[in-house]
């Protein structure tokens, strides 16, 4: 039984997924406040546009 449990705690193969999957969301996170922010220029670029 000890032996199961040292090998569980050596096994890394897991952690480069769980990795990969939070680099995946900061990129994400990042993307979409870039976006938002793009889009809120755009949007009172055209409507400022629009009014003149």
């Amino acid at each position: 039984m000890t032996n199961l449990v040292k090998r569980f705690l050596q096994d890394q193969s897991g952690a480069t997924a769980v990795e990969y999957g939070l680099v995946a969301a900061g990129i994400s996170v990042a993307i979409i406040a870039v976006m938002q922010g793009l889009g809120s220029k755009l949007s009172s670029a055209f409507v400022q546009g629009a009014l003149k």
